[in-house]
């Protein structure tokens, strides 16, 4: 009966280490297997996987532009036009239901491409100016959430 204490790999499917320095019989003795002298051979010798012999590395020849905010908060959008589906009250779990959105955990924003006929209770994370006139003004409001990790939270 197989136990955790007799656990054996199957045969054939581990190789066996190389043991180098062990004598001339065994054909990895003397030099180990590095060959004669040079920086390959020394222990703790080699270069970096991008060296490049001094030449100007790849990585610093290319030129650096722009800038990545990594504090940026990226949103998920739902047009003004798409609130129809969803009905009088849009919570992210609405639009998560409606397949306006994909994830509960990225933040919602509401623009405001498209019409709105019917009063729609929007909760979401942002929406744009147009966007909350446009609810407004077809007598729905906009409730504000709070971001996640937003302070107090």
């Amino acid at each position: 009966m197989i136990e955790l204490h007799n656990l054996r790999p199957e045969g054939g499917s581990r190789r066996a280490r190389k043991r180098v320095g062990r004598g001339p019989g065994s054909g990895k003795g003397k030099t180990s297997g590095r060959g004669e002298k040079g920086q390959n051979s020394r222990s703790g010798g080699g270069v970096p996987a991008w060296f490049e012999g001094g030449q100007m590395p790849l990585q610093r020849r290319i030129p650096k532009r722009g800038f990545a905010n990594r504090n940026r908060v990226e949103y998920q959008v739902v047009n003004v036009r798409d609130l129809h589906i969803v009905g009088e009250k849009a919570t992210p779990e609405a639009l998560r239901g409606a397949g306006l959105i994909r994830s509960l955990r990225t933040p919602v924003k509401i623009l405001g491409n498209g019409d709105i006929n019917t009063a729609v209770d929007c909760e979401v994370h942002a929406a744009s100016a147009a966007a909350r006139a446009k609810i407004e003004g077809a007598g729905g409001s906009v409730t504000l959430l709070p971001l996640r990790g937003a302070e107090g939270e």
